[in-house]
């Protein structure tokens, strides 16, 4: 249940969505044709790219909210009940950012799930999601260019989890942190960043040949 309306939460691909309302346009036939925000902001505009922001953030806030509630209930005689909703807080968050990536609405093609895998990182660990943000705000900083952060930070995102599960939460709380704990949000999260990064191809080819264009240029 958690798993099916994760992904239809983010099935709402909001970067389609605005853009057909202020343009009356399919994002994917403008720009790189990737229906994220980034492109949204060069194609359509600030505000519509304000609003994709908002919306793809929000839809993960949701779909883990939901999940996690549910797994709550689920838990009410576990043992360790936070646990068992950090778990459905994960599996809502990654079917959520399935949905993003192939969404039931529009045909399978979505974006590349940054900003909702971010809302994930939020809302699961807020340990995580600083180190994270501030890796991708010094990228961003030296390059000004969005997929390097994106690509570093997807390719750190299961490394930074893992040494915050094992070393913080399993060496303060073992008999709740469990080594099965660490290894499969581990691997959920590995598997999220590899998905991230796999679909970020075009952007490594760009990158690799020199072509890849800064949001802003440098001063």
């Amino acid at each position: 249940m958690t798993a099916v309306v994760a992904y239809l939460i983010g099935s709402l691909t909001f970067s389609i969505l605005v853009t057909r309302y202020y343009h009356r346009k399919d994002i994917r036939s403008m720009g790189s044709g990737n229906a994220g925000a980034t492109n949204v902001l060069r194609s359509v505009g600030k505000v519509p790219a304000v609003l994709t922001t908002l919306g793809d953030f929000g839809k993960g806030v949701l779909a883990i909210v939901i999940g996690r509630f549910i797994f709550e209930h689920w838990s009410y005689f576990a043992q360790s009940p936070a646990v068992v909703a950090r778990y459905g807080a994960y599996i809502a968050g990654f079917c959520c950012f399935l949905g993003h990536l192939y969404p039931l609405y529009f045909k399978f093609k979505g974006g590349k799930g940054v900003l909702t895998a971010a809302a994930m990182m939020l809302l699961i660990d807020w340990r995580v999601f600083l180190a994270i943000l501030v890796l991708f705000a010094i990228l961003f900083a030296c390059t000004r260019i969005i997929s390097v952060g994106s690509i570093v930070c997807a390719f750190l995102y299961p490394v930074f989890t893992w040494a915050v599960t094992y070393f913080l939460d399993r060496r303060a709380q073992p008999e709740l942190f469990t080594l099965n704990y660490v290894i499969i949000t581990t691997a959920i999260t590995a598997l999220l960043g590899l998905m991230v990064i796999i679909k970020h191809y075009d952007n490594l080819k760009r990158l690799f040949s020199g072509k890849e264009k800064p949001i802003v240029p440098k001063d």
